[in-house]
């Protein structure tokens, strides 16, 4: 049996998220029509986490299982010839027997745009806020979500999970244009997670919540105060799943726009 490692990319826009689903197009289900179509036979095919209806992915990963020898390159060509023009594999490569696209990450890093003017151009890539933002009121905040918390405030039903313990790498607020971007970095993410903790950034960015708000809200304090950050779940939209990080992968680079809004030429 050949374990493979593929890379790729992916708007999110049209599917209804990574997972596989009956009644409703997906990333996952695409990919393995096309595969099959490829391989000639069932493949066995998992990915590294899911990502919800809307949202993108800039480098996904995905392991493949199959008896069927494969030659890499001529994989990736003729996968993406199959693959609507909003997926797209990035690389195949063969991988050790116990591969496992999820199990053996070790961390996801999830990457946010905020764009602080109406765009016609990347509207899809982006959550508009009208109101002006604070970047160092935003940062202060961001600077409380880095360590190991308890995220049942930031979680849709939090009840469901097996634990809502996160042990949160980085959380970094950053001035791109006309974009405010945000990057977390963790073991792993609640359903919605990085959306509400987003929102609360903004409210905070905003002037509406003190920064120290974001300390209580991972203190558990108060059932009306965890109800808060549903209120503010940004728009699937802004979203990226940036990187799955392995053992032996290059670390995340400088924290960068996945699609740029540049600032509006002044003129004369």
């Amino acid at each position: 049996m050949g374990v493979y490692r593929l890379d790729l990319e992916y708007e999110g826009t049209r599917y209804r998220g990574w997972q596989e689903q009956k009644n409703a197009r997906s990333v996952a289900g695409e990919l393995r029509r096309a595969l099959e179509e490829v391989v000639g036979a069932p493949v066995e095919l998992g990915g590294a986490g899911r990502t919800d209806a809307g949202v993108h992915a800039l480098e996904q990963v995905a392991h493949l299982r199959t008896a069927a020898r494969l030659r890499p390159e001529r994989l990736v060509h003729e996968v993406n010839d199959r693959l609507p023009a909003d997926i797209h594999l990035l690389s195949v490569r063969g991988a050790a027997e116990r591969f496992h696209a999820r199990h053996t990450a070790l961390s996801r890093s999830y990457l946010y745009q905020v764009s602080l003017r109406r765009t016609a151009l990347a509207k899809r890539f982006v959550w508009w806020v009208r109101r002006p933002l604070e970047l160092a009121a935003m940062s202060q905040a961001a600077a409380h979500v880095a360590g190991r918390h308890d995220f049942a405030a930031f979680c849709e039903k939090p009840d469901e999970q097996t634990s809502t313990l996160v042990v949160v790498e980085k959380c970094e607020v950053a001035r791109e244009g006309d974009l405010v971007l945000v990057r977390i970095v963790a073991s792993h993410f609640l359903w919605k997670m990085v959306r509400r903790l987003v929102g609360t950034l903004v409210e905070v960015g905003a002037g509406e919540i003190a920064p120290r708000e974001v300390e209580r809200l991972l203190s558990g304090a108060g059932a009306a105060a965890a109800s808060r950050p549903a209120e503010w779940t940004a728009p699937p939209s802004g979203l990226f799943l940036e990187r799955v990080i392995y053992p032996g992968d290059p670390a995340l680079g400088p924290l960068r726009a996945a699609v740029p809004v540049v600032a509006p030429l002044a003129r004369g």
